[in-house]
């Protein structure tokens, strides 16, 4: 059987310490704003979007670049994480459909959450989780680890360019 694969975009967006998450109706877990890449969109161009979507803000990725020169050719921001996502496991275990992801993390400059889509969350389905509140949590313990990660990745990205370290 072959395996369908379509990429997707994922980003924990990031606000003094807290990382936003909602409840994915849909899928019954708690997840950060993200989907699919559209064809004609690069994959931290679609995680911009899905952001700007799902919470209406504007965000700014944390991401490295690559030091490349080479004609015709540019470096993109490089995603924190590549992930791949088992979505349709049949029950002989074979794999219908994955999703190839590419997972950013971004700061935001604030907390409200305004939807600037069609069919989303609403932002009384998004909370705002701290280190500690993951940690206590029962949420799925990859979105308790990465989004730790994000906080820490970003609030030190957000602290060194404040004091000129960056």
């Amino acid at each position: 059987m072959e395996t369908t694969r379509h990429f997707t975009a994922t980003t924990f967006v990031v606000n003094d310490g807290a990382t936003a998450l909602h409840d994915h109706e849909r899928l019954g877990i708690t997840l950060p704003p993200g989907g699919h890449v559209d064809r004609d969109e690069l994959p931290h161009e679609a995680a911009l979007r899905e952001v700007h979507e799902e919470t209406g803000f504007e965000a700014e990725l944390i991401a490295d670049r690559a030091d490349v020169d080479a004609p015709n050719s540019r470096a993109l921001p490089e995603p924190a994480h590549l992930m791949l996502h088992d979505i349709n496991v049949h029950p002989d275990g074979s794999v219908g459909h994955q999703h190839v992801d590419h997972l950013y993390f971004a700061h935001v400059p604030h907390r409200r959450i305004e939807p600037a889509g069609d069919d989303e969350a609403t932002p009384d389905d998004w909370g705002w989780y701290t280190p500690d509140d993951l940690r206590a949590s029962d949420l799925e313990p990859d979105v308790v680890a990465l989004g730790r990660e994000a906080i820490a990745v970003v609030d030190d990205a957000v602290s060194g360019a404040a004091d000129g370290s960056d």
